[in-house]
């Protein structure tokens, strides 16, 4: 009798067990798998760093969540969300109308501008009349590309896709395209390299297109997930508050990106 009850114990303990609520999975934090210095790039052993990796682990500690860096190739990054292979997007994603069609978005981040960059030794500036005829280099699926391909394109300019800005920059310095449409705080880097420094230089800011372009970026986010969006919201604000923000922030960057 002892060994029966033991034995009916022991089941009826696994069969709670069996009930009891299994650990949350990590959250999925996707990432352009291209490298895009200083907010994103992985070392030799495939750990990631960089100015959005230390926003992304902030963020997600503020916001009580356990998350784990999702290297997801560019331009499959909002079907990788949406089908649910990730569960955010941290990856400097402007907040356009168009993708607003299809994903929701966090609060704002960070902003920068788009600027023009090409060789020193040329003067032309940033409008379509000054680029006519001249080769662009821009990166497929983002906001230069379509600003490019509505402003530019048009007007004579001769539009260069990239899968990566660097594919872009290297033939900017190797003089394959005249110019490269750009973020202008991820192309501080490669302006301030050797290399940069000795070849090229800002030809000009690109006035906003709210169709096209917004300079500002936002976690990106299934339109279902409400509350995981409302959680965000708070920890962004709760970081630029209480100054976690302001810490990893000046290890990249002399300004405040935020405004």
């Amino acid at each position: 009798m002892k060994k029966l009850l033991a034995t009916l114990s022991v089941a009826a303990l696994a069969g709670l067990a069996s009930l009891a609520p299994a650990a949350a999975a990590p959250l999925k934090v996707g990432v352009a798998a291209e490298p895009y210095p200083p907010f994103t790039s992985p070392d030799a052993s495939g750990k990631w760093s960089g100015w959005e990796i230390d926003f992304a682990e902030t963020v997600c500690k503020k916001a009580e969540l356990e998350c784990v860096i999702t290297p997801v190739a560019w331009d499959g990054i909002i079907p990788a969300l949406n089908t649910g292979k990730i569960d955010m997007i941290i990856s400097s994603m402007s907040i356009t109308p168009d993708r607003s069609k299809v994903i929701d978005f966090s609060d704002p981040y960070y902003r920068s501008n788009a600027v023009i960059i090409g060789p020193k030794e040329q003067t032309f500036g940033a409008t379509p009349e000054e680029l006519k005829g001249k080769v662009l280099g821009v990166q497929v699926g983002t906001m230069h590309m379509a600003y490019a391909q509505k402003h530019f394109a048009p007007a004579g300019v001769t539009l260069r896709e990239y899968q990566t800005q660097d594919e872009a920059n290297n033939d900017l310095v190797a003089g394959r395209i005249d110019a490269t449409q750009a973020d202008a705080i991820a192309m501080q880097d490669f302006l301030k390299s050797p290399t940069g420094e000795a070849c090229c230089d800002v030809k000009g800011t690109v006035p906003n297109d709210p169709e096209v372009m917004n300079t500002a970026a936002g976690i990106g986010l299934r339109k279902s997930d409400t509350a995981l969006k409302e959680k965000l919201n708070a920890a962004i604000k709760g970081i630029r508050e209480d100054g976690s923000y302001a810490a990893f922030n000046k290890k990249y960057f002399d300004i405040d990106i935020f405004e």
